[in-house]
């Protein structure tokens, strides 16, 4: 099959009919026409669609090592510098086209699958671990063009770090019983992206040994319409269908959603392992799932920091305040952030090196830097674009009074310096939309807590950081015996 298009992309999750319950209702008929999901089945199907793209092509794909179709590029396994920047072009391909607002393009889930198969070696000869499942999931994702959610999180029902889990009916999701046929899992798991959307649900634990219980240590991925798989979302934060008015929420807004697993079958095929905690926690740490998984977030962090900064300038032009210092000084900010993450990026390539398993891997500091510094600067961003927008994003019309009787006034009150009022509330309101509206504090949150909670992360990159050849130079400078 190789890489698919958009229409076989829309085909096949209308075919997989999961059980996907929003407001309290579970959803009936085609996905692809229901008023919450439409709007970002079709964004992604124009991303399946570039593949295609004659001036891209080969940009997007690259020839399947097992059966010689086009595939997408995504998968690809770099052993060289040069793959690992074939797989960032691509990456920019798709962030650029939705200006890095679909957090969970299909590339990320591809990259960290694809991550999972190149270090599925350490799991050969672990207890209750199965490497060949996670290498043939990944071949068969790569020749299909399988699409992914995740769900790595359990519920927060005590978020002390002595919690454990005592009850008869499990909260988080536990393996309950192991036969035959393979295990079987009850409970939920938080925050699946695009939960019911995609072909497939990849389910990992992220664990700590100490306090963790080994029926809670497993992974595997199951298809979307699996028996007993449930996924319960959020509210919408689609403003409306109008791309006038919401021209982000309409095409991008991704759902979020609880997955619970009502005595789920997870065949042995499909188990990669369980009942094993030290697997679990060792496994993230040691495979390349950080590096390249946080290489591809930082790609589509750029283009979404290249999209406020254009934002911002259209803004600035629209209503002439360039000249002003504060101005200037605030547009700076989003320019030293932009520059800042592309050096970062780049540095991460240019310092890759091999892993033990023969992959080149970004190098993982200039990473860590940028997820720590992300977090903070994008609210930072989204600030600058409500101060630069001031009142002017909070009195806007729709497209429907544009095309009512009080036309003639908005055109009159509502031009700006170099724009017709039509044009000037399109910008405000894009701006709105980022910024102010439901859907833009979502995104917020969402950069803010992208790779987990920011302290500890923080934490992270200070024990992994190596500083001690830095302690040395001061020692050596003040004569002192560091023994």
């Amino acid at each position: 099959m190789g890489a698919i298009n958009g229409q076989e992309f829309i085909n096949r999750i209308n075919q997989l009919n999961p059980e996907i319950w929003v407001d309290g209702k579970r959803i009936t008929g085609l996905l692809s026409e229901h008023e919450q999901f439409k709007g970002i089945l079709q964004s992604k199907a124009s991303l399946y669609d570039l593949q295609h793209n004659p001036k891209l092509k080969d940009e997007m794909t690259f020839q399947s090592p097992l059966s010689g179709n086009a595939v997408g590029l995504s998968f690809l396994a770099p052993k060289s510098k040069e793959d690992l920047l074939k797989r960032r072009k691509m990456i920019e391909h798709w962030a650029a086209y939705t200006n890095g607002i679909m957090g969970r393009s299909p590339d990320y889930l591809n990259t960290v699958l694809m991550s999972f198969a190149t270090s599925a070696e350490y799991l050969k000869g672990k207890k209750n671990s199965f490497p060949e499942n996670l290498i043939r999931l990944y071949e068969t994702a790569r020749e299909k063009d399988l699409s992914f959610t995740h769900t790595f999180i359990t519920p927060q029902v005590n978020r002390s770090n002595v919690y454990v889990e005592n009850s008869n009916l499990p909260i988080a999701a536990k393996v309950i019983e192991v036969n035959e046929q393979g295990i079987v899992i009850k409970g939920a798991r938080l925050l699946a992206t695009q939960g019911g959307l995609t072909d497939e649900v990849l389910v990992f634990s992220v664990v700590n040994s100490l306090f963790t219980e080994e029926d809670e240590a497993f992974a595997f991925s199951i298809p979307s319409n699996t028996k007993g798989l449930k996924f319960i979302c959020r509210d919408s934060f689609i403003g409306g269908e109008s791309e006038y008015d919401h021209p982000l929420s309409s095409r991008y807004e991704e759902m979020d959603s609880i997955v619970v697993f009502d005595n789920v079958l997870v065949s042995w095929d499909r188990v990669f392992f369980y009942n094993n905690g030290d697997v679990a926690e060792e496994f993230l740490e040691r495979c390349s799932f950080h590096a390249f998984a946080k290489h591809q977030a930082l790609t589509r962090q750029i283009a979404k920091s290249e999209f406020i900064l254009g934002l911002a300038q259209i803004l600035i032009d629209t209503i002439k305040i360039r000249e002003y210092h504060h101005i200037q000084e605030k547009m700076s900010e989003i320019i030293v952030g932009v520059e800042t993450l592309k050096a970062l990026l780049e540095k991460s390539e240019n310092h890759a090196s091999l892993d033990e398993w023969g992959y080149m891997r970004p190098d993982i500091l200039p990473l860590k830097v940028a997820g720590n510094l992300f977090p903070k600067i994008y609210p930072r961003f989204i600030e600058i674009i409500q101060l630069i927008g001031a009142s002017g994003m909070i009195t806007l019309p729709t497209e429907n009074a544009f095309h009512s009787t009080i036309r003639e006034d908005l055109d009159q009150y509502l031009q700006a310096a170099t724009k017709p009022a039509f044009d000037r509330v399109k910008v405000f309101r894009l701006a709105w939309d980022l910024s102010m509206s439901a859907f833009g504090t979502r995104q917020t949150q969402y950069e803010r807590y992208f790779f987990g909670d920011p302290i500890r992360l923080s934490s992270a990159l200070y024990n992994s950081y190596p500083i001690d050849p830095f302690v040395d130079r001061v020692n050596q400078f003040l004569n002192i015996n560091n023994d």
